[in-house]
């Protein structure tokens, strides 16, 4: 049995988890704000904490903020919405997982289980909190905007290493997002403060990515006229993004590995190094193990690039995120008065397979709203280049709550997922990008089980 503090102002809420937990033999504590909830972890034995994220006053953010030095009690945060932005905060601070009301009892369990044992394996040390958040915030600015568990991996992939300086290898296809994906792990580091420099290592000449990257001496070459700092030195003391970096030379790579390992350069024509204080975050859309194996990529530079790997993935594979991307969109477009997507449209959207990922939506979206007159964006206005193909056996009321046909798409994604992979449950879970305990979790959400 453990003690477990519930920190929500949903009184029915709060009594109906009492109730929950209570049936699984532990004891419970309850607090309606951030402030009694703070009382009681200083003055009673607690073993885990379960806090909302949305409270009036101080929030779930700022419980686990200064609960931190309080005690080390894991912190199980629960709301309604996933937000990208309070996702990556949260794990900044110490979380470590994400679910959302309602939450299935299946998955409630799993996750106490798994934070009362961490907190039994590290007695004492550790970080402040373990937390499942999924936040009831609106899709923020940032447009990491996603519902999906694929993405909410990534979204705390980024709180797990915004906070040091490791190297972080962000992989997936064009257009999925990555220089989104890194910009968030620099805002959300102890380097926000300083600058963000990205490089499109694909958009830059060969004879000139040495004098881009590592800048040169007044003389060095013809036409070097002045001196050049580059873009490493633009980058002291923040973060370089050097995207697509599977398109750099090989000739840089090997200076590339040399930065990664000592932190110091030499500029073009130069005789002596300088060291530079930078986070590096590179990209790619490329396979990059099959040109390591064609000795187009330095294999120790693979090795070294991915000390933190993030893998984004389509669009295709994460069906419930459209229609929610496409309405931000708007939003972003149309502001206090977004345009709405009529079931046409809505159809159209899930029917496509998006080739160009989230940049191709975003695009489409863009047109849409300048082509439809009214506050209604129809089939027509959309404009996709490539045919859509049907999406058969989706009984989907398009008329009704975008909820509701979000949870549709995300059970038949599944039951295909399994019926491909003969029931191989960590086959599916791979095809859909989830982990094998998302998936256990979404079979029990939707009674697959």
């Amino acid at each position: 049995m453990a003690r477990i503090l519930i920190v929500d102002d949903d009184a029915a809420f709060r009594g109906s988890l009492a109730e929950t937990l209570e049936d699984l033999g532990h004891a419970v504590l309850q607090a309606e704000t951030t402030d009694a909830g703070l009382h009681r972890l200083r003055t009673e034995d607690v073993d885990a904490a379960i806090v909302d994220l949305r409270m009036p006053g101080e929030d779930g953010l700022a419980f686990l903020r200064r609960a931190a030095h309080i005690s080390q009690v894991p912190c199980i945060m629960l709301t309604a919405y996933a937000s990208g932005g309070n996702t990556i905060e949260a794990m900044r601070l110490g979380a470590f997982d994400h679910l959302t009301k309602p939450v299935a009892r299946a998955a409630l369990v799993e996750t106490l289980d798994r934070a009362l044992q961490r907190k039994a394996d590290t007695p004492g040390q550790g970080q402040a909190a373990e937390a499942l958040l999924a936040s009831g915030e609106p899709a923020d600015g940032f447009e990491l905007v996603s519902s999906s568990e694929a993405m909410r991996q990534v979204f705390k992939r980024i709180g797990l290493a915004a906070g040091s300086d490791a190297t972080v290898l962000i992989l997936g296809e064009t257009g999925t997002g990555k220089e989104l994906v890194a910009r968030a792990l620099h805002r959300n580091s102890g380097r926000a403060t300083g600058p963000f420099v990205a490089v499109n290592c694909a958009a830059i000449p060969a004879e000139l990515m040495e004098s881009e990257l590592f800048g040169h001496v007044k003389g060095a070459f013809t036409g070097a006229v002045s001196e050049r700092i580059g873009r490493f030195r633009e980058a002291d003391g923040g973060t370089l993004f050097l995207d697509e970096i599977g398109d750099m030379p090989p000739s840089t790579q090997a200076k590339i590995l040399r930065v990664l390992q000592e932190r110091e350069i030499t500029p073009v024509g130069a005789n002596r190094v300088q060291s530079v204080d930078v986070r590096i975050i590179a990209a790619t859309h490329r396979d990059l193990p099959a040109a390591v194996k064609e000795g187009r990529f330095r294999e120790d530079l693979w090795y070294r690039l991915q000390v933190v790997p993030l893998w984004l993935p389509p669009l295709r594979e994460r069906l419930g995120d459209v229609l929610l991307l496409a309405e931000h969109f708007l939003r972003l477009q149309g502001g206090d008065s977004p345009k709405r997507l009529s079931a046409a449209a809505a159809r159209l959207l899930l029917a496509h397979p998006w080739p160009g990922n989230v940049r191709e939506l975003r695009n489409a979206m863009e047109r849409a709203a300048i082509l439809s007159h009214g506050p209604v964006i129809d089939a027509e206005h959309i404009g996709l280049q490539t045919p859509a193909a049907s999406a058969p056996g989706l009984d989907i009321d398009w008329d009704g709550p975008m909820g509701l046909a979000v949870a549709r798409v995300e059970r038949e994604m599944i039951v295909r997922a399994l019926a491909a992979t003969a029931g191989n449950r960590a086959e599916a879970a791979r095809r859909l990008g989830l982990s094998r305990q998302q998936l256990y979790r979404k079979l029990a959400e939707f009674q697959l089980e």
